[in-house]
């Protein structure tokens, strides 16, 4: 598996990410826009960096300008993808078969849910992708998975409905159990369960869902 980071431009606890990273390994790290000061920050040295580069400092740029192993992929601000878009495009052209994305969240509302549709493509393509800050862990699943309490990011699980419909949600080992149930975008059914016992899993029929597992 080659996974890749992925740190663009919203609001980024930088404790958290920190204590994150201190935890994982990525083979590749790319930094988009404003999410260089962050990097930066971090200590971290990309290995590409995307963007316009209309919202991040320009002492910031020059600092990485000057390393010479950085993939520089630069782009108008006029343009029809936002820049995290296309950092996931270079993820995807590289062979990463993962992907984390901190600084997804936060901020303006329009990229934080243009960015959980993002997500689709990566799972029409086979790749892994999440979105993690301090409190969410969000990606999509169009097939059944077990959920172990060791493994969660928080005490609650949530289920949205991506598509139009998904059916035949049958939730076992959760708080609030479901049979084979259909559910329609537009319902909060499935919002804020959690596992009873140590593993829970859910199967479904068709649709995609977006899971957050997330505490308070």
């Amino acid at each position: 598996m080659k996974r890749c980071l992925i740190i663009t431009g919203g609001k980024l606890d930088l404790s958290f990410a920190g204590s994150f990273l201190g935890q994982e390994t990525f083979d590749k790290i790319i930094a988009v826009d404003a999410g260089l000061e962050a990097v930066k920050t971090l200590g971290l040295e990309p290995d590409m960096i995307v963007g316009d580069f209309d919202t991040v400092k320009p002492e910031v740029l020059a600092y990485y300008r000057r390393m010479e192993h950085i993939v520089w992929d630069t782009h108008q601000p006029e343009k029809d993808e936002t820049d995290t878009e296309l950092a996931l495009l270079k993820a995807q052209a590289t062979g990463c078969t993962e992907v984390v994305v901190l600084g997804a969240t936060g901020g303006r509302m329009d990229h934080m849910l243009g960015n959980i549709h993002l997500l689709f493509p990566c799972l029409q393509k086979g790749m892994e992708a999440y979105i993690l800050d301090s409190q969410n862990r969000i990606y999509l699943i169009d097939k059944e998975r077990t959920f172990n309490r060791r493994e969660i990011w928080g005490k609650y699980i949530s289920f949205l409905p991506l598509t139009e419909e998904v059916r035949g949600i049958t939730l076992t080992g959760f708080k609030y159990p479901l049979h084979e149930k259909d559910i329609e975008i537009g319902t909060s059914l499935c919002i804020s369960n959690e596992l009873v016992g140590e593993e829970g899993a859910i199967t479904f029929t068709d649709g995609v869902l977006i899971v957050v597992e997330s505490h308070d």
